[in-house]
């Protein structure tokens, strides 16, 4: 079984025994997390489409990890200006292992 849901402003398709990387949240390490705003939930030929979520289902995570991205270097160049800025960032991220799916 699998789901699509909604967090960060992002979808992810996830199933159990899934570790993804979401947007920082506000939780810890070890603690258990349930999304509601699931937004599709199928298995083979029987899948349910939300309009926008599925009524009654939800799927819970642990929290395995917190950490930070590999840096990424955003360069601004401007041709025979004299003009060259360079600047990195790093992206914060919640680590999850997806331990449910219910619907």
């Amino acid at each position: 079984m699998y789901a699509v849901i909604k967090t960060g402003g992002k979808q992810y398709r996830v199933a159990e025994g899934d570790v993804i990387r979401v947007e920082t949240l506000e939780a810890n390490a070890g603690e258990t997390i349930t999304f509601d705003e699931v937004l599709m939930v199928g298995e083979g030929e029987s899948i349910k489409v939300g309009t926008p979520y599925v009524d009654g289902s939800s799927v819970t995570a642990e929290v395995t990890a917190e950490g930070r991205g590999d840096k990424i270097r955003v360069i601004k160049f401007k041709r025979r200006q004299g003009y060259k800025r360079t600047i990195g960032h790093r992206q914060n991220y919640t680590e999850l292992k997806i331990t449910g799916i219910a619907g």
